[in-house]
């Protein structure tokens, strides 16, 4: 498997470090990609995190744009790290996990900051960040990957967290009228036996309201969590939810909800643990994804826009007596067990994408 061949249709910079998708927006009649990245280096933590930049008006064709977040100001020379995109007034907000490295030691103290832009590529630091300064008595300095998202007139920035002493990974809710003063308002969502939460994304969906998030549990690696339920006078109730993306080579996911009013799903492929995996960064955006519910089931599916490359088959994926296997160089092959009764594939040089039964269950594969 050569992994210096350039992808055709899974969107990564030409140089540089990328992970996490961040600020997934639609602005100005394009769609605008934020990202996790190191400009300078082909694997992480040799600078910290900046925010690169792309757009699209297709999914297809991408256009790199000048890195949008530089670590430049004393809140956040830690890094500029994850978070969420939201529009305001024909403004684009980033909202973004500011990280501040005191001189001469490691300690890492989180709070969230935002910039704005009038253009969607040049932007501009809020100059009273931070704007959230440090974590409540829910959370830990694990506080990170602010998400927004407007409800009925009222802003809401969900927070990924944990809590050391119960044991509990946690999603923290803050309110606030004007983007810029927030009040802490409680736990929104937590899970048992974790370490903590991260990459979160909430809003609503029809006549519900979805909310995922990535999830550390003390003994293994994270799953990524899609969850719809109601929100009523600030409380979330989960109804339904499902793991849906069981690809051992992708994590970060984020999701957006575009002018159609589709709930789009773009995650990170292939993961940590391909740091240094080959001479130059094998990182990538997965296609776009559509999240809905359908029939009491979760869904994830390619969005309109490259239904067209889909295929039925693929040489790494070959059928068994109880389902599939995706086979990968000089690495486990990945296993799917269960019922096969439509099987679609997106193939891009070194990255398959697999959808199993209309996308009750996707599989994302570095080869």
């Amino acid at each position: 498997m050569t992994y210096l061949e350039k992808l055709k249709i899974h969107y990564k910079p030409e140089k540089g470090w990328i992970n996490d998708p961040n600020g997934l927006v639609y602005f100005d009649e394009y769609y605008h990609i934020f990202y996790q990245y190191s400009p300078n280096y082909e694997i992480p933590w040799k600078e910290p995190m900046h925010w690169g930049h792309a757009r699209t008006k297709d999914f297809l064709k991408w256009e790199e744009l000048p890195v949008a977040l530089y670590p430049d100001k004393d809140y956040d020379n830690g890094g500029c790290w994850s978070g969420t995109a939201i529009v305001k007034d024909d403004t684009l907000y980033l909202f973004y996990a500011s990280i501040h490295t005191p001189e001469g030691t490691d300690e890492k103290i989180a709070s969230v900051s935002v910039a704005y832009s009038k253009d969607g590529i040049n932007f501009e630091k809020y100059e009273k960040n931070p704007v959230i300064k440090t974590y409540p008595e829910d959370g830990s300095n694990e506080f990170r990957d602010p998400a927004l998202v407007c409800i009925d007139g009222k802003y809401y920035c969900i927070m990924a967290t944990g809590h050391v002493e119960s044991r509990q990974a946690r999603l923290l809710k803050y309110e606030s009228d004007d983007l810029f003063n927030w009040e802490y308002t409680g736990i929104m969502c937590s899970w048992d036996n974790c370490k903590y939460a991260e990459c979160p994304s909430f809003m609503n969906a029809g006549d519900k309201y979805l909310l995922t998030s990535s999830v550390l549990k003390m003994d293994g690696w994270p799953y990524f969590d899609v969850m719809f339920g109601s929100f009523k006078d600030g409380v979330y109730t989960i109804e339904k939810s499902a793991k849906l993306d069981y690809g051992p080579d992708q994590y970060a996911g984020q999701v957006f909800k575009d002018h159609k009013g589709r709930c789009i799903l773009i995650t990170w492929i292939p993961s940590w643990k391909y740091a240094g995996f080959a001479e130059k960064d094998v990182g990538c955006m997965s296609v776009p994804r559509e999240i809905f519910m359908k029939d009491g089931k979760i869904y994830g599916y390619p969005v309109k826009e490259v239904q067209h490359l889909l295929k039925d088959s693929d040489p790494a994926v070959k059928l068994t007596d109880n389902g599939f296997m995706i086979e990968r160089t000089d690495r486990e092959s990945v296993v799917h067990n269960g019922e096969v009764n439509d099987l679609k594939i997106i193939r891009d040089e070194y990255i398959l994408e697999v959808f199993v039964n209309g996308g009750e269950c996707i599989y994302s594969v570095l080869l």
